[in-house]
């Protein structure tokens, strides 16, 4: 089973609801464009949504790493909700989760956005 994606918006941020599997082929093919989309269309604050995301490859990671460094270079912010136990350990196992935004709460994960736009 590749990777669907809903997209939705919670005030100024673009909710990615990713459901299935992340890995070579279609599914990190479709993460990859479905970011670039986004930025192309001025929508920087993006929160993906990995609740019900059953399987991550290294083509997976290296698809939300590209989609990180490319908001980050467009003046956005890329963060992570609802990692799965399997991809909370992944993460940690490759030091990613020291990089990403990782949240289990999606109301305090927007409000995140808006607070470090204020210091900004």
């Amino acid at each position: 089973m590749s990777a669907t994606f809903n997209l939705r918006l919670v005030g100024d941020v673009t909710v990615i609801d990713v459901a299935g599997q992340i890995k070579l082929g279609a599914g990190a093919v479709s993460l990859r464009y479905t970011l670039r989309d986004l930025v192309a269309r001025n929508q920087k604050n993006i929160l993906v949504n990995l609740r019900v995301v059953n399987y991550i490859d290294s083509s997976g990671i290296g698809e939300l790493v590209t989609g990180f460094t490319r908001v980050k270079e467009e003046g956005g912010q890329l963060k992570l909700l609802n990692p799965t136990q399997r991809v909370k350990d992944l993460l940690r196992i490759t030091k990613l989760y020291t990089v990403f935004d990782v949240h289990d709460d999606e109301t305090h994960a927007v409000q995140s956005f808006s607070s470090i736009a204020a210091t900004a």
